[in-house]
């Protein structure tokens, strides 16, 4: 069998990094062929087992441009000789377009779409000219996947797609991963010595993560408290900036992104979540499999995935006020932190164990396929 994955992006993330947990789980019997809308920007490939069937080619036609005709034939020709296509967020929609538009002409092979969030520009509201490109594009496809009710709302309701092409699938782990607890000197460049208490993030450093904002709720917790942001990207520099500013830096530590979160996150006493935009992300679950209590905006379905215990410590994302007086609260009561994570263990080991999203997968592309099983 073989797949093509278009994506956005395959840089390190939270769909980069599921669709390599899916690939691992299919095994070697399926040949993948990924692409990327931003051709250098690969780096989820390193999660994918070497055992694995998979091809980047670097002659496919490029997914980003002005959707013209011929550009458009040409992507969907490139779609040829495949038994699946797999789409990813809005910088594969051309991919989708030329699907549903040459489809018939070119026999292409059924498609699934994927979304997973917004960049900032579309974080408060969608672009209308977008939202018409993709009432258009996703009108042939074979299903349309999101992990967040929020995501399912806005496919249902401003993309209007019909309720049997929308499915909703929770995002998965290994949760008996995250049981073991990691050495102090786990992590690159960073070692969490006797007495410290760490509070910590796992994000891309992008502009949507908006972790200036973590580092300024951050600032004002007691002196054995260290705030570590696993992650790479763009806006380290900003992180740095606004650290040195507070007068903190020397209690913020960006050690780079970590391949194995579930080796790294157990060090960590309290997660924080300062975003501006997600949907279901998959770094909360980390942090509830690994027992933590979760400060967080009030962003996609954060405090639905939560414990109920720990949904009063979820805050809007523009007061910055409520988000520090939640850190506070946790910081200077143990009993609280450990209270509260031992309940978000418990419905992450019950919610969000990956055998049921790998299962969930299984399903949806099977069906698209017309099998009964996958793959």
């Amino acid at each position: 069998m073989r797949i093509l994955h278009l994506h956005s992006s395959f840089n390190r993330g939270g769909k980069e990094l599921r669709a390599a947990q899916l690939i691992n789980a299919f095994g070697k019997s399926v040949e993948h062929t990924i692409v990327s809308a931003q051709p250098d920007a690969m780096g989820a490939a390193a999660a994918i087992d070497p055992r694995m069937n998979v091809r980047y080619p670097d002659d496919f036609p490029s997914l980003a441009g002005k959707p013209l005709p011929g550009r458009l034939q040409r992507l969907a020709k490139a779609m040829q000789g495949f038994d699946l296509v797999l789409t990813y967020n809005w910088g594969a929609m051309d991919a989708v377009m030329a699907h549903t538009l040459f489809r018939d002409l070119h026999r292409l092979p059924p498609l699934v779409h994927h979304e997973d969030g917004f960049n900032e520009d579309e974080a408060d509201e969608r672009k209308r000219s977008r939202n018409w490109f993709r009432r258009i594009g996703l009108g042939r496809i074979s299903a349309l996947v999101v992990p967040s009710r929020r995501l399912e709302a806005i496919a249902l309701g401003e993309w209007f797609q019909p309720e049997a092409r929308v499915v909703r699938i929770a995002n998965g782990i290994d949760i008996a991963a995250y049981a073991k607890k990691p050495r102090p000197d786990a992590l690159p460049r960073v070692i969490k010595r006797p007495g410290e208490k760490w509070l910590g993030t796992l994000a891309g450093l992008r502009p949507v993560k908006n972790l200036p904002r973590l580092v300024r709720a951050f600032a004002d917790l007691p002196d054995e408290w260290q705030l570590v942001i696993l992650g790479e990207g763009p806006e380290r520099d900003a992180i740095r900036a606004e650290a040195l500013r507070l007068d903190v830096a020397h209690r913020v530590h960006l050690p780079g992104f970590v391949p194995e979160p579930a080796k790294a996150v157990g060090l960590f006493d309290l997660f924080a979540l300062s975003s501006d935009s997600e949907q279901f992300p998959i770094s909360v679950v980390e942090a509830m499999a690994a027992g933590l209590a979760v400060v967080s905006t009030d962003v996609g379905d954060v405090a639905a995935m939560l414990a109920e215990a720990n949904r009063p410590y979820v805050t809007p994302p523009s007061d910055e006020r409520a988000l520090a007086a939640s850190l506070a609260q946790f910081a200077e009561n143990e009993a609280l932190r450990r209270g509260v994570g031992e309940a978000n263990r418990l419905r992450a080991r019950a919610e969000y164990d990956e055998k049921a999203m790998i299962a969930a997968y299984r399903g949806v592309y099977g069906r698209a396929l017309g099998r009964q099983s996958f793959p």
